[in-house]
C-alpha cells in the first residue's frame, strides 16, 4: 500500500510539475506572438515569401497580418494570415470560374483549349467543393453566416480552383529571427533547449505585467536585435584585456604616497638598468668589428710583425695615389 501511495504521489507531482512547465511556455508563446504581430511582422513576412512582405510594407495597401495559435496537440505552433482592409468598398477577384459562366459561348472555347479531359476535371472538383462546403458560389449565399463561410471557403480554395490562396499558413522555427529572444522561445517550446539570454530575462518576462508600460517592456524585450559579437573581434578584445591586467599594476589601498613614489623609482633605476645591459652588447661588437688585426707568428712563435687596418686618412690617401697613378698611365699610353 506504502509503495502505491507513493507512486500516485509522483504521478501527482509529475503532473503539477507539467501542467507549470506548459504555463511558462504558454505565457512566453504569448509574449511571441503579440511582438509578432505589433513589433516585427515585416521581418517574419520577409523569411517566409519577400514579395508579399513588400506588398505588405505599401502603404496604398492597407493590410493586416494576424497571428493565431493552431494546432491539437501542445504547444501550439503559430499561423499567420494576411487581411485587407478595404474601407467598405470590397475588391474584385478575377477568377475562370466566376468569368466563364455555363450560359457563354467562352465555356465552349475553354473546353476546346483545355482539352475535355482537363475540362471535365474541373467540373468534377467544382461538384465536390459544393458537396463538402454546401456554400462555394456567390448562388448560395442567403445569410450572415454563409457570407461568412463563403469568404472563407474563397481563402482556402487554391487559385487554379477560383478561390484567392490566402489560408492560415505555419510558421517554422527559420521563418523567426535568430537575433532575437522570440527565436529562443520558439526554440524551447519545439526542443526544450533554454538558451543563455532567455534565461536572463526569463524571470520578468514571466511576471504579470502591471501596467501598459510593463507589456510594451515585455515586447520590447522579446522583439529587441541582440548582435553578438564575431568570434574574431571577441577573441582580439579578450587578449587585449588579458594583457592589460598583466601590465597593469596592481597598487593595494593601503600603500601610502611615499611607497608608491619608492615603487616608481625603482622601477624607472631598474628599466634604466635593463636599457644599458642592452646597450652594451652593441657597443661591444661594434668595437670588435673595428679592431680586427692579423698577427705574423713564425713556426719558432716569433711575432714578425701586426697589421692593423687603416685609418680613415690612410685610406684617403692610398685613394690619391692610385687616382694619381691611373692618371699617369692613361697620359704615358696616350
Amino acid at each position: 500500500m506504502a509503495g502505491i501511495e507513493k507512486t500516485q504521489a509522483a504521478e501527482v507531482i509529475q503532473r503539477a510539475w507539467f501542467s507549470h512547465m506548459d504555463k511558462i511556455i504558454f505565457q512566453l508563446l504569448k509574449h511571441t506572438i503579440c511582438a509578432a504581430e505589433n513589433c516585427v511582422t515585416h521581418e517574419i513576412l520577409k523569411k517566409v515569401c519577400p514579395s508579399e512582405a513588400a506588398l505588405v510594407k505599401d502603404p496604398s495597401v492597407q493590410c493586416k497580418v494576424r497571428f493565431r495559435f493552431g494546432g491539437k496537440n501542445f504547444p501550439p505552433f503559430i499561423v499567420f494570415k494576411i487581411f485587407l482592409h478595404t474601407g467598405g468598398h470590397g475588391n474584385k477577384y478575377f477568377s475562370g470560374k466566376n468569368t466563364l459562366r455555363p450560359s457563354s459561348e467562352a465555356v465552349v472555347d475553354a473546353c476546346k483549349l483545355m482539352g475535355n479531359r482537363k475540362y471535365y476535371d474541373q467540373i468534377i472538383q467544382d461538384q465536390l467543393q459544393f458537396q463538402k462546403y454546401k456554400v462555394a458560389d456567390e448562388v448560395d449565399v442567403v445569410t450572415m453566416k454563409d457570407y461568412m463561410h463563403f469568404t472563407s471557403f474563397l481563402d482556402e480554395t487554391p487559385a487554379y480552383l477560383g478561390g484567392k490562396s490566402n489560408c492560415w499558413r505555419r510558421l517554422s522555427l527559420e521563418n523567426f529571427p535568430k537575433t532575437m529572444i522570440m527565436y529562443d522561445i520558439m526554440d524551447y517550446a519545439t526542443s526544450g533547449t533554454l538558451s543563455d539570454r532567455l534565461q536572463k530575462e526569463l524571470k520578468y518576462l514571466l511576471q504579470k505585467p502591471k501596467s501598459k508600460e510593463m507589456h510594451h517592456d515585455q515586447l520590447r524585450i522579446v522583439s529587441q536585435v541582440r548582435t553578438s559579437p564575431s568570434p574574431s573581434s571577441l577573441s582580439v578584445s579578450s587578449l587585449q584585456q588579458y594583457h592589460q591586467q598583466l601590465v597593469k599594476p596592481k597598487h593595494s589601498g593601503r600603500r601610502s604616497k611615499q611607497a608608491r613614489m619608492k615603487i616608481a623609482k625603482m622601477r624607472r633605476a631598474y628599466k634604466k638598468e635593463q636599457e644599458k645591459n642592452m646597450e652594451e652588447p652593441n657597443t661591444q661588437k661594434t668595437n670588435e668589428k673595428n679592431q680586427h688585426r692579423i698577427i705574423i707568428i713564425t713556426p719558432s712563435y716569433e711575432i714578425l710583425g701586426v697589421n692593423s687596418p687603416p685609418s680613415d686618412d690612410e685610406l684617403e690617401q692610398e685613394a690619391k695615389e692610385l687616382f694619381t697613378w691611373t692618371k699617369e698611365l692613361c697620359l704615358d699610353n696616350s
